[in-house]
């Protein structure tokens, strides 16, 4: 077996197998059986995406911990292992860190099949934040300093426009337009919790479906993967980044903005999903959750666009200009967000 640090690792039995699982894109993620057939998950962490393993780590486990001492099932929560050197992770001579954790047998679809699977992220997404709504969220660790700060996303926007490095703002004068126009309207969120108006809860900053486990037999809700974005923030991050994803009607980066809307079907279901597993928000936070929608939309329509400004280092792209036809569909989804807004606040407030 190449990945030796398995063997740091208190794993039942001898490990035999070692094979790549999963469809991940920052973390080295392996499925290792042993001789008397236990699995575990063991991923080599990426040291580019994330500078404080030790923050991160911390973060997953106190929280995990706290989930698991709630809960009476064996997969409501994922279970790590500690090491030999006493830590949740070891570091290679490479300087390299690992982790394990024991496999779930469950399913984990890249997009909703049915509706039911979209409600059923909406349940998993709410019940973590209804678990967690007495964890300290303030004690954890950001460990992607600024994350949901739109503001400084927006500061962060007009230093890749000012600088210009690729020559490329003489041609998106309109969604360069767009973006400035909402400047002011995008802070509301940042401007609501620093004025106390909304409680910080701990957030796990990237919903989308495949993060959720399913029950194999019965499709329902297990528990939520990829914890590395915990952090403290505000239940409208969680609710809009879900409907960012999986409630528009065409794909993040569709070049045919025709295609591109809110569904509102699916915004009302994992609306239901989600307040009907996550109970104990205030009224404030309930208020909050279309303009997380909107707002989550946004912010991540502008990433795109600064990233293409500033010549696609951050962002993945398999052909030139896919972050501006991220940027575009972003835009059309906004405006069309803004379309329907009367309707998404009155189906937040009738349930």
């Amino acid at each position: 077996m190449n990945q030796q640090a398995i063997f740091h690792f208190p794993v039942s039995g001898t490990p035999v197998q070692c094979e790549r699982y999963g469809e991940g894109h920052i973390n080295q993620t392996y499925l290792v059986t042993t001789d008397s057939g236990a699995r575990y998950i063991l991923q080599r962490l990426s040291n580019v995406a994330f500078h404080d393993i030790p923050g991160l780590m911390d973060n997953i486990i106190r929280v995990t911990r706290h989930i698991a001492a709630k809960t009476k099932e064996e997969d409501g929560t994922l279970h790590f292992l500690s090491a030999d050197n006493g830590k949740t992770y070891y570091t290679d001579e490479d300087g390299y860190s690992w982790r394990c954790y024991r496999f779930v047998d469950a399913l984990c679809i890249q997009a909703p099949e049915t509706e039911e699977d979209f409600y059923q992220s909406a349940v998993a997404f709410g019940t973590f934040q209804d678990q967690l709504r007495d964890f300290p969220a303030e004690t954890l660790k950001e460990t992607i300093p600024n994350f949901h700060n739109t503001p400084d996303r927006y500061r962060k926007f007009r230093e890749a426009l000012q600088k210009d490095a690729c020559r490329r703002a003489g041609g998106v004068e309109k969604e360069i337009a767009f973006y400035l126009e909402r400047e002011e309207a995008g802070g509301a969120l940042q401007r609501m919790l620093e004025a106390g108006e909304l409680p910080l809860r701990v957030t796990h900053n990237d919903t989308k479906l495949n993060n959720v486990l399913l029950d194999k037999t019965t499709r329902k809700a297990l528990c939520v993967i990829d914890l590395d974005t915990v952090m403290p923030g505000l239940a409208a991050y969680d609710f809009g980044d879900s409907i960012r994803f999986g409630a528009a009607t065409g794909s993040e980066d569709e070049k045919n903005l025709r295609k591109v809307t809110i569904d509102l079907n699916l915004y009302r279901v994992f609306a239901k999903g989600f307040l009907t597993s996550c109970p104990g928000l205030t009224g404030a936070e309930r208020a909050s959750l279309p303009l997380g929608a909107k707002l989550m939309t946004l912010e991540c329509g502008l990433r795109f666009l600064t990233d293409y400004l500033d010549g696609d280092h951050y962002f993945g792209t398999a052909y030139p200009g896919q972050n501006l036809d991220r940027a575009r569909s972003h835009i059309k989804l906004v405006r069309d967000m803004e379309k329907k807004w009367d309707e998404m606040e009155r189906i937040i407030r009738e349930i």
